[in-house]
């Protein structure tokens, strides 16, 4: 484990896998993923502590692959989510130094969901939680989940919002003429960015904030593109005629991002400079993205190297007390 230069631990903040229970629930989810590829989701020891060794990751955080609980029948997702939590804590006692969690949450029943991120913070030391894209056609800025952000708040843990496929409507809209082309239009390419970065608008003009003003959030991909839109975003918000909101300010305090699978150097740049070096951290997007490119692309990077520090670990140690 060689870690960064200044021997900061390197740790990753978005890492997938799969839980076999679950994915029998997600139709045709393995179909459109290669044998090796369904390998690494499903593997919870060797290869991932391999390929962690061979790139010099420390700590990966593991998080279960989109759409997760969000897509789960409301008769089921409950206890459904429970056994793939209690799943993921026995791996991750298995190689505790190694391996942290996120635990899946069955938004589709809020209160359950709520339960069940304290469960997995109390019991199973699991860091927090992560969301997949819609629920069942609901954004989480709707009243009815705030349930999760208050008991989130009280526990102290960031909910990490990933994207999943956009809303059917939306893609007959505004994707079908190049989905069968491009697949990837709806996913990794733009349509997953727009579904994230939608619903973190959301969050911030839903007053969710005022209500938990302790509350946190992390977004992948370098922040789904808000920082390089946080000055129009704000601006155009701050106009006349609107309820008074800073949007920058709201942002800035209550938002991470993390790297996953967004390794562009004038990204990260403009990300410094938007929402600081502070709330930036390190991740890959494995296995969907292999480890050493980002580990290559952090490694050369021209800043100092105590904002590199930060990014690689120290952030995170910080936020989730480590």
């Amino acid at each position: 484990m060689s870690g960064s230069p200044a021997k900061t631990p390197v740790i990753a903040l978005e890492e997938h896998y799969w839980d076999k229970e679950l994915v029998s629930h997600l139709t045709g989810a393995e179909g459109s993923r290669s044998p090796d590829m369904l390998e690494r989701l499903y593997d919870l020891g060797a290869i991932r502590l391999r390929e962690m060794d061979e790139a010099g990751i420390d700590i990966q955080f593991l998080s279960h692959g989109a759409p997760s609980g969000q897509k789960l029948a409301e008769d089921v997702a409950a206890g459904l989510v429970q056994r793939v939590n209690d799943r993921l804590a026995a791996a991750v006692s298995q190689n505790p130094s190694r391996l942290l969690g996120f635990a899946a949450l069955p938004t589709i029943v809020p209160e359950a969901a709520a339960d069940e991120l304290e469960r997995c913070v109390t019991q199973h030391k699991f860091k927090g939680a992560m969301v997949h894209g819609l629920t069942n056609g609901l954004f989480l800025d709707d009243k009815r989940f705030w349930p999760i952000f208050a008991r989130a708040e009280k526990l102290d843990v960031p909910i990490y919002l990933h994207p999943s496929f956009p809303d059917p409507r939306v893609v007959e809209v505004y994707y079908k003429d190049y989905v069968q082309a491009y697949p990837q239009v709806i996913r990794a390419a733009w349509g997953y960015t727009v579904e994230a970065a939608t619903q973190a608008i959301r969050l911030v003009l839903s007053g969710v904030f005022k209500e938990y003003p302790k509350l946190k959030f992390i977004l992948g991909h370098m922040g789904e593109t808000l920082p390089f839109l946080l000055w129009r975003i704000d601006q155009a918000l701050s106009r006349p005629g609107q309820e008074s909101l800073s949007f920058r300010q709201t942002f800035c305090e209550h938002f991470w991002i993390t790297t996953s699978g967004n390794f562009s150097t004038p990204a990260l740049i403009c990300s410094m400079q938007e929402v600081g070096v502070d709330h930036i951290m390190f991740a890959v997007d494995w296995p969907f993205v292999a480890n050493p490119p980002a580990m290559k692309w952090m490694n050369e990077l021209q800043i100092s190297q105590a904002d590199k520090n930060k990014i690689f670990g120290e952030n995170a140690r910080k936020l989730f007390r480590l």
